[in-house]
């Protein structure tokens, strides 16, 4: 016969793996009711994380953000505004009241360039975190509206940075410049989400983001009325501009900061193509995720 101590052992130990048993089933169900129950503000955690993650190179981020505009703009002030300003017709003003609104946007574009390229493949590829983030309560949706909040947070606080130099440079005249801050933010979202969503869909880099540099951001730049009127392009390059969004957020820029003549119907095709820019860029970057994110 069995010893009785053994058998009433055997029987707590049995109740033990049985209670056990029961808490582990508890606890996943929690965790997949968690799992089930998206953060009501997701996006701002992730917003938080990227913003975090752009303190670690602050530095940069400063650097570039004081000493581009003071480069540029003493630049174009000083040195080229003195030989461009007897041969070229910029609007009844000066050649540095003409470009500063275009180096404005361009910087807004760059920046949000740098953003939405490789940080947004390192957290699919190379360092997961938007694995992480989606194995807790935060919707892939959430994911890319944090990093929408982070980047546009990063291109307000230089924008602010670079039109201050605007000014301190005597490049905006009009009371009215102010707008080209929102403007230049805006320009630098319409590019920067459809990149995101581009880049979104890399699975293995083989330089498909320097070739965007080199083929598109490049082009972009000098085909875009940034230096010069796009009118002074010869017409068949012409299109190049029209469907930039650095022209539209240029024009609208020049409008805000020196009153730059153009059929207000046209001012308002350029704000309509920046945000439909945006849209379409975020939306397909949303889609993309939830395709990514739960395969």
């Amino acid at each position: 016969m069995s010893d009785p101590r053994w058998s009433k052992s055997g029987d707590v130990a049995s109740r033990d793996r049985s209670a056990a048993s029961a808490y582990a089933t508890d606890d996943a169900r929690l965790a997949l009711a968690a799992g089930a129950r998206p953060r009501r503000f997701g996006a701002w955690y992730v917003a938080e994380h990227r913003l975090r993650v752009m303190w670690s190179y602050a530095q940069t981020i400063i650097s570039t953000g004081f000493g581009e505009p003071l480069v540029y703009l003493y630049a174009m002030g000083v040195g080229l505004a003195t030989l461009v300003d007897r041969n070229l017709d910029a609007g009844g003003v000066g050649y540095l009241v003409f470009v500063a609104p275009a180096l404005l946007c361009s910087a807004g574009l760059t920046a949000a360039m740098i953003e939405f390229s490789y940080p947004v493949m390192v957290g699919y590829k190379w360092n997961p975190t938007f694995s992480g983030m989606h194995a807790g309560p935060i919707r892939p949706g959430q994911i890319v509206d944090g990093l929408v909040i982070s980047v546009v947070i990063r291109l307000a606080a230089t924008m602010v940075v670079y039109y201050a130099f605007m000014v301190l440079f005597g490049a905006v005249p009009s009371p009215t410049g102010w707008i080209a801050i929102p403007v230049a933010v805006l320009t630098g979202m319409a590019f920067g989400t459809l990149l995101m969503a581009y880049a979104s869909t890399i699975r293995e880099d083989t330089g498909q983001l320097a070739m965007v540099q080199r083929l598109v951001v490049l082009p972009l730049t000098l085909f875009s009325g940034t230096f010069f009127p796009l009118t002074q392009l010869p017409w068949f390059l012409q299109w190049i501009g029209w469907i930039s969004p650095l022209w539209h957020g240029t024009e609208l820029s020049r409008v805000a900061t020196f009153g730059y003549a153009e059929p207000i119907w046209l001012t308002a095709v350029h704000v309509v193509v920046l945000v439909a820019m945006t849209a379409v860029g975020w939306l397909w970057s949303r889609r993309i995720a939830v395709r990514r994110l739960t395969a």
